[in-house]
């Protein structure tokens, strides 16, 4: 930002990898499959989370001048169901431009033990061995051996560097000594409405908001302000929001390191760098309270600060996969309304950006105020590097780029010019915007950023009130002026709707986490048998593994303990933050159910004798399943059942537990046959990778999933009716 240009009004889409699919290709999110993320994904053209053909990348297009390019850390672009090593490769990195790719697949991962950790398509398991490695570090120290590699072999090769960490998403996972300085430095201590205020100051102070700008509201009705917690809330949430800081903090540092790194090669005055700072808005997906486990809000949990506090010490290390609660969200989106998720206010989509490139701007440390949109970066770049947009890539026509240009805007005599990004449509779960030369319209959510687990909204194109923004007179949209000007009103909500329908965004849909279960492609899709060698597999995603998630199940190993005994593990799913395993522990068969850390059931039968054995385990599941979401009922899912431990036909242990996870297992981990390379699932047991020292012959998995009765459907139905006959 001091040696270049720092930008007050450039947006994002709302949500990671919607965001990320209009950067790498200057088209909408909806243009080229990306409504929504991967793992919500559904048939649409505007939602199937596959980046079409007619829309090559910047990777691909520079690649093709002779760039070398490069994409490090998040890649949540690649079909859930393409994840595996059975590809196909096209949607990864590599096959859309990118000619080298570190880093890991889906929407986050624990920095720690990052199970979804590829080098181009191979996974990696870099931190077995290495206490205290850590993703952030490690993929800096990869991105500058890239670049000293490029440089080696061929010093006048330009290049291009993609380089997206996991910070500042959860999970939050800064190293110790980061968050000793975070700590020190007292930021939160005095809460979130103060927090506001400050941030308010410093905005007005550096000149990054008009001096004429207004505070929003605290939404006290939605999150409860700072003098009405506990003791305990008021302390773990300040550690939530410190480990925060800290992560955000370690994060810049290495990438600090990687522009250092084209500093020491004397290349920094003739790059250009785009800096954008944020996760979208601030994530308001923590939860009232925050979360020691990311995923609990997910399925529909959320713990009182009182059962986090155990938890107060280890925030933050590889023992948490921790989330802040909603109120710093809200806080560190001063000075707009609403958070990430939320695309119609700008708490959602607005991010700070710096470009740099010293040789060429002379405005060092100037301020933009135009408006700009993600979709921009590609023509920029295009236009920087004397680079036209191709006709045709690989015979395919590409649909032409939708955003426009802000390499005029690195002019001074041109940093007061009108915004070239004219008008610009925002949509995200069914909440509805468009920006037009000015004005902004927008719909009030019905639905809050961190209520997941909830029903749909019925009818996403109806349902919706709608506030209009002058943003000329009102840069922060606090006063609604929809009642003073109808017509514009309506004018702007039909505009919206043609966007809506030249971009691919129909149909609208309002659910939320439930769409997780929506029924897409993948390797498992319609298998109720999976039956596997015995070899070691290991970094199987989710999508090409079978689910056990709402359904009847059985495991069966076929194995053979050697004279001196056997450990390890058999099969398993994830680890410390959710999942479930099969192993042998000291010859003992053990089945572990860890119900997202807040519980962990165990089945353990009697130490096996040298041999064959077959050890097998049944749960029958007490529920009807996924089918009662399409009535919007969630009676179906995250239901008990009993588990039977057997071996050898005699069973030797059986338990009955009340409830299972309903909706997602843990982001980013694994299914793992022979070994265990995540985390483990009980810390007591064992440590990984724990493979088993013995031989697996075979391995078979069934599923049964409730089949809902004609009697279910209409009990089902009648329910439906009833809820919305009482709204």
């Amino acid at each position: 930002a001091q040696s270049g240009l720092r930008y007050t009004n450039f947006h994002t889409t709302a949500l990671c990898s919607p965001t990320r699919a209009a950067l790498i290709t200057g088209r909408n999110h909806h243009s080229v499959g990306f409504g929504v993320i991967t793992e919500i994904s559904n048939g649409f053209p505007g939602y199937d989370s596959i980046i079409p053909k007619d829309s090559a990348t910047i990777g691909r297009i520079l690649r093709d001048n002779g760039y070398a390019t490069s994409w490090f850390g998040k890649n949540h672009n690649t079909p859930t169901y393409e994840g595996t090593q059975l590809g196909p490769f096209d949607q990864w990195p590599i096959g859309m431009g990118f000619e080298y790719f570190y880093g890991f697949l889906g929407g986050d991962v624990d920095q720690w033990a990052p199970g979804s950790l590829h080098r181009n398509t191979t996974p990696i398991t870099p931190w077995l061995g290495h206490p205290g490695w850590n993703l952030t570090t490690a993929m800096a120290d990869d991105a500058i051996q890239w670049l000293n590699r490029i440089n080696d072999l061929d010093p006048s090769r330009r290049f291009l560097l993609y380089y997206a960490p996991g910070g500042a998403h959860a999970p939050h996972n800064p190293t110790a000594e980061w968050t000793k300085k975070a700590e020190d430095m007292h930021l939160f201590d005095a809460g979130w409405n103060k927090l506001r205020d400050t941030i308010f100051a410093n905005e007005k102070r550096l000149g990054v908001i008009p001096q004429d700008a207004k505070l929003t509201p605290w939404r006290s009705d939605l999150i409860k302000n700072w003098d009405q917690l506990t003791a305990d809330e008021k302390k773990l949430f300040i550690r939530q929001a410190d480990v925060y800081a800290a992560y955000l903090m370690y994060t810049d540092h290495e990438i600090g390191r990687v522009i250092q790194a084209v500093g020491d090669l004397g290349k920094l005055d003739n790059t250009l760098i785009i800096y954008i700072s944020g996760d979208n808005g601030a994530s308001a997906e923590g939860s009232a309270t925050g979360t020691p486990n990311e995923v609990l809000p997910f399925n529909g949990v959320e713990l009182p600060a009182t059962e986090q506090m155990k938890w107060y010490d280890s925030w933050g290390t590889d023992r948490t996969c921790p989330h802040y609660s909603i109120g710093w969200a809200w806080a560190l989106d001063t000075p707009f309304k609403w958070t990430k998720q939320i695309p119609s206010f700008f708490g959602g989509t607005r991010n700070g950006m710096a470009i740099s490139w010293p040789g060429h701007i002379t405005d060092a440390g100037g301020i933009r105020n135009q408006f700009g949109h993600v979709i921009d970066i590609v023509p920029t770049i295009l236009e920087v590097t004397g680079i036209a947009a191709p006709q045709t890539v690989d015979g395919f026509k590409q649909k032409p780029i939708e955003g426009v240009s802000l390499a005029s805007t690195f002019d001074k005599a041109k940093a007061d010019a009108p915004s070239p990004h004219k008008i610009q449509y925002f949509e995200m779960g069914s909440v509805q915007g468009l920006y037009d030369e000015g004005w902004m319209l927008s719909a009030v959510p019905i639905r809050a950023p961190w209520e997941l687990a909830v029903k749909a909204i019925q009818d996403p194109a109806k349902d919706y009130k709608f506030e209009l923004y002058d943003l000329n007179k009102d840069w922060t949209q606090n006063s609604d002026v929809a009642a003073a000007h109808p017509d514009k009103v309506k004018q702007m909500h039909e505009l919206m709707f043609a966007e809506f329908k030249k971009y691919q965004v129909f149909p609208l849909d309002g659910s939320a986490a439930t769409r997780f279960l929506y029924p897409r492609p993948s390797f498992s899709a319609g298998r109720t048998v999976f039956n596997y060698s015995g070899e070691t597999t290991t970094s199987i995603p989710d999508g090409a593994q079978p689910s056990l998630l709402n359904t009847s199940y059985t495991i069966s190993a076929d194995v053979e303990v050697p004279a001196a005994g056997a450990d390890g593990m058999l099969v398993c799913e994830g680890g410390r933050f959710g999942g479930y395993g099969l192993y042998l522990l000291k010859n003992k068969p053990v089945f572990t159910y860890n119900l997202l850390t807040v519980e962990r059931v165990r089945w353990e039968g009697a130490a096996l004798g040298p041999g064959r054995h077959t050890i097998v385990f049944d749960f029958k599941y007490d529920g009807l399943g996924g089918g009662t979401l399409a009535y919007n009922n969630f009676s179906g899912i995250g239901r008990g059942g009993k588990g039977t431990l057997s071996v050898d036909g005699t069973v030797v242990a059986t338990k009955t537990i009340p409830r299972t996870i309903p909706i997602l297992m843990p982001f980013g981990q694994t299914f793992n046959i022979g070994s265990a390379l995540d985390s483990p699932l009980d810390d007591n047991d064992y440590t990984v990778p724990f493979p088993f020292t013995g031989k697996i012959n075979k391995l078979k998995i069934s599923v049964e999933p409730p089949k809902l009765t004609p009697h279910d459907i209409e009990k089902l139905k009648e329910a439906e009716m009833k809820a919305e006959d009482a709204k």
